[in-house]
């Protein structure tokens, strides 16, 4: 699979699968585990592990177009992919264990989706930081119990990545990641998920009482979880889900377009497009904003690619940028299509609802202007 190649899949997938149900599961919170098949099918739920595991090798710019090109369609099942290939990396990334191989294995080959489970309602959107603490089995793994919140693709997963406190950490960041089995004894999806946008990736909490996960499912040494959070999993989650809010102002546009090019005053034999020129207007400046906002996600990209002094930085904006543009855009496109547009058969009110996620997502816009302008300063971020 080639990064060209891996785009028309997705496109396919986009047309043949999740075209037809996207808005009703929407309006069901329903999750697609047709959706999720079909990712599998395709050989895409791989698509950055190594070769050697049956994976595609591919890089973040890969990785990026095939996000948005499924938030084009249904930014919720972007986001479940965007999550489960996190996760993917992460595992990926551990000490090879045989048990840790053969999950890497079978997510390479379709048949296992994990999800990240980091962020807790003790430190909320502080996703780095968390509270419950991880108790040692002498020597044979681990036991955990967290309550983690919004993890994507609850109940619907095979495993969770997710962090504790070392049992002997002193400090905040002294965490440690592990891979829970989604049948472990004590892990259960706490509640439904029923949110204002991206209602069907079943973004859930899940609660973890005394699990106790085996040591060859421990993916970093103890301690070293911070690092794994930092370094692999902040700069691919902030390009995925700048990722998720291009595609949703690119649909956003389309539908714009159509309804401008549809809707007509018919007393005056013209369309609304033809018609009126601010309208005109409100769809260049989301054009406008659109191209910028792939610009810079481009541009996060390669410094990704060739990390240099200013990656972090970049890193930092990229998501902080993505998720106000994404507001913008699809609150111009409700208020340049008016009643239609509220009334939900544009498909432009699904489009602001999911887009308004990205600013609330841990890392919130707001963390990442604190973390920007204490990167400016040249403070410590955490």
């Amino acid at each position: 699979m080639t990064a060209d190649s891996a785009v028309a899949i997705a496109k396919q997938v986009a047309a043949t699968t999740l075209t037809a149900s996207a808005a009703e599961n929407d309006r069901l919170g329903r999750f697609s585990s047709q959706a999720t098949d079909a990712l599998a099918q395709a050989g895409l739920l791989g698509m950055m592990l190594p070769i050697e595991l049956g994976g595609a090798g591919l890089g973040p710019r890969a990785f990026a177009d095939v996000v948005s090109v499924l938030a084009e369609v249904d930014a919720s099942v972007a986001m479940v992919f965007l999550m489960h290939t996190l996760a993917a990396m992460t595992i990926a990334a551990a000490r090879r264990t045989p048990a840790l191989e053969r999950v890497l294995i079978d997510i390479a080959g379709g048949r296992h989706l994990s999800t990240l489970a980091f962020s807790e309602t003790g430190s909320r959107s502080h996703f780095w930081a968390p509270v419950s603490r991880a108790v040692s089995k002498n020597g044979s793994g681990a036991e955990i119990s967290a309550r983690k919140s919004f993890v994507t693709g609850a109940g619907h997963v095979h495993s969770y990545v997710t962090s504790a406190l070392s049992p002997t950490g002193t400090g905040l960041t002294d965490s440690t990641l592990y891979l829970v089995d989604a049948n472990s004894p004590g892990l259960t999806v706490a509640a439904a998920w029923d949110g204002l946008g991206l209602r069907a990736n079943a973004s859930s909490p899940v609660i973890l009482d005394r699990c106790v996960v085996p040591d060859d499912l421990r993916l970093t040494e103890d301690g070293a979880g911070f690092g794994a959070m930092l370094n692999i999993v902040l700069p691919l989650f902030n390009i995925g889900q700048a990722a998720v809010s291009l595609g949703i102002c690119r649909t956003a546009i389309a539908a714009t377009a159509a309804h401008l090019k549809t809707a007509r005053f018919d007393h005056l034999g013209v369309t609304l497009g033809e018609a009126l020129p601010n309208l005109r207007a409100q769809l260049a400046t989301m054009q406008i904003e659109t191209d910028g906002l792939s610009a810079r996600v481009g541009d996060a990209i390669t410094h990704l690619e060739s990390p240099d002094d200013l990656t972090m930085l970049r890193v930092l904006e990229i998501k902080a940028a993505a998720s106000e543009t994404a507001i913008a855009v699809t609150s111009l496109a409700m208020r340049t299509c008016g009643g239609a547009a509220l009334s939900r058969h544009t498909g432009i009110e699904r489009l602001f609802r999911d887009a308004q996620a990205g600013a609330v997502m841990a890392p919130t816009t707001d963390v990442l202007r604190e973390l920007i302008g204490k990167s400016l300063l040249g403070l410590p971020l955490f």
